[in-house]
C-alpha cells in the first residue's frame, strides 16, 4: 500500500529543540546529567508536549517516560533520552525524541492511517550516568532491584535511590514494554554516533540507515604491586602497580591488531591509581578497558588476546594482574523493514542520498531490539563530533532528517 503523503511542521521541530537546549544549557552544548534538575526539567517539558499532542505520559520509577496513544490500529513505539554527557552536545538524545513526537503529531490525529498511531519513550541514563542505559533495559526486563539498589553516580557518587527519591519518583513502579502492542521501535539519532563519524558528511550524504548496533564489552584489569615511599625505594626492588599497568597497555596496543577485526576498537578509559600521591608508589591500579565491534567473534579473540597478555605479564612479574568481565553487550541487528522504509523515503524526500552503515556507540535500540523488531536513522553532525558541547547539525539537516523519519513511520504504519 502506498502510504499517505506527510508533511511536518518543522519551525515547530526546530522550536522544540531550541526550548529543550535552553534547559542545562552550557556554551552552545548542554550539561544535564541523569536526575539533576535540567534533566528532570526536560521530562517535564516532555510531558506537556506529549500531552499537547494527545498522547498520554507517564514517568515511572526509574525515570522513563512513555508517552501512550488511545488509538485502536497498529503502533510503533519511537524516542530516545533526554539527559546528556556532562557538557555534552544539545542533539544527543533529543533530536531523536523530537523526531518521535512529531511523527505522532502528524500520524495520529490523521485519518488517513485509520487509527494507526506512533507511541514515544524517553530512556532513562543512556548515557550511563548511574549504570548502562538503565531506562531502556529496565523497560524489557533486564534491571533488578539490586542492580539499582548499588547503582551510583560516576561522577559524584550518589546513590540512584537517593536520586530517584529526590526526584519523587521513589516507590513508583518500572513500566515494562507490551510486545503485542507494537510493530517495532523506531530511533533516529546524530551520526557522530556511527562506525566513522563524518561519513554522511563527508560523502554529502544526509540520512543514515543503520545496519547494526555495535557490541560493547567492559573489563576491568586489576593491577597489584606494593605500596612504599617514593624517595627511599630502590628502582631494582619496586612493584609499581602504575608502570605495570602502563606497561601492559603498550603492550596490548601492539598485540591486538593482529587479532581484531577491521571495526574493532579498543580503549583504556579510566586508569586508577592507588593511593594516587605523588610521593607515594601506586600498590594498585585498576583499568577499565573497552573493545567494541558487531562480529562477536572478533570481539572473542581480543578478549583471549587481553587474558593472555594479563596472564604473561603476572608471571613475569613484579606485579599479580587480574582481568574480571564487566559487561558483555552482544551487537543487535536492526530489522529490515526499517531499512527499507528509510531508504524509500529517503530516495523520495532526500535525492537517494543515503547510505547503510553500523553504528559505532550503543543505543537504546539495541535493548529494544530484544523485545521487537527494531531500526535507527542517522543524521549528519558538523565534524562528527560527539559528547562535546561543540556538537551540532546544521537546520537544515535537522528539518530533512525529520521529513524523513516521519515519511518512512508513515511507510512502516501505512
Amino acid at each position: 500500500m502506498t502510504p499517505p503523503q506527510t508533511r511536518i511542521d518543522a519551525a515547530r521541530v526546530l522550536s522544540d529543540l531550541n526550548a529543550l537546549r535552553a534547559i542545562g544549557a552550557y556554551k552552545t552544548g548542554v550539561h544535564k546529567p541523569t536526575l539533576t534538575k535540567p534533566h528532570l526539567d526536560s521530562l517535564a517539558w516532555l510531558e506537556q508536549r506529549m500531552r499537547a499532542a494527545g498522547l498520554s505520559p507517564t514517568i515511572d520509577g526509574i525515570g522513563n517516560v512513555v508517552g501512550v496513544s488511545g488509538n485502536a490500529g497498529k503502533k510503533l513505539l519511537a524516542g530516545s533520552h533526554l539527559e546528556s554527557q556532562n557538557h555534552a552536545g544539545w542533539l544527543d538524545g533529543p533530536l531523536g525524541v523530537v523526531y518521535a513526537l512529531e511523527a505522532a503529531r502528524v500520524i495520529n490525529a490523521d485519518a488517513r492511517f485509520r487509527g494507526a498511531a506512533v507511541d514515544v519513550g524517553c530512556w532513562s541514563d543512556e548515557e550511563g550516568h548511574f549504570g548502562s542505559m538503565l531506562g531502556s533495559r529496565s523497560f524489557v526486563g533486564d534491571v533488578t532491584e539490586a542492580e539499582i539498589d548499588a547503582a551510583v553516580d560516576r561522577t559524584d557518587g550518589r546513590r540512584l535511590r537517593e536520586a530517584l527519591a529526590a526526584a519523587g519518583l521513589a516507590g513508583r513502579p518500572r513500566l515494562t514494554v507490551d510486545k503485542d502492542r507494537y510493530i517495532g521501535y523506531f530511533e533516529p539519532y546524530c551520526t557522530s554516533h556511527e562506525a566513522l563519524g563524518d561519513t554522511l558528511e563527508a560523502a554529502d550524504l544526509k540520512i543514515g540507515v543503520v545496519t547494526s548496533i555495535v557490541g560493547i564489552w567492559q573489563y576491568k584489569i586489576v593491577v597489584t604491586g606494593q605500596q612504599n615511599h617514593a624517595g627511599t625505594t630502590r628502582m631494582a626492588i619496586r612493584r609499581d602497580a602504575g608502570l605495570a599497568a602502563a606497561k601492559l597497555l603498550v603492550a596490548l596496543d601492539q598485540k591486538l591488531p593482529s587479532v581484531a577485526g577491521p571495526r574493532t576498537v579498543w580503549t583504556a578509559g579510566r586508569i586508577t591509581l592507588e593511593p594516587g600521591a605523588p610521593s607515594i608508589i601506586p600498590g594498585r591500579a585498576e583499568v577499565l578497558f573497552q573493545v567494541r565491534d558487531e562480529n562477536t567473534d572478533a570481539v572473542r579473540r581480543v578478549e583471549a588476546e587481553i587474558r593472555a597478555q594479563c596472564a604473561a605479564a603476572s608471571k613475569a612479574g613484579p606485579c599479580a594482574i587480574e582481568v574480571e568481565t564487566l559487561r558483555e553487550g552482544a551487537p543487535a541487528r536492526m530489522a529490515d523493514m526499517f531499512q527499507t522504509a528509510t531508504e524509500e523515503a529517503a530516495r523520495v524526500l532526500a535525492q537517494g542520498k543515503s547510505l547503510r552503515l553500523p553504528s559505532g556507540a550503543g543505543h537504546d535500540a539495541q535493548f529494544l531490539a530484544r523485545a521487537m523488531p527494531a531500526g535507527m536513522v542517522f543524521v549528519p553532525s558538523i565534524g562528527g563530533i560527539s559528547h562535546h558541547w561543540t556538537e551540532n547539525t546544521a537546520d537544515a539537516d535537522i528539518v530533512l532528517g525529520a521529513e524523513v523519519f516521519v515519511a518512512a513511520c508513515a511507510r512502516l504504519l501505512a
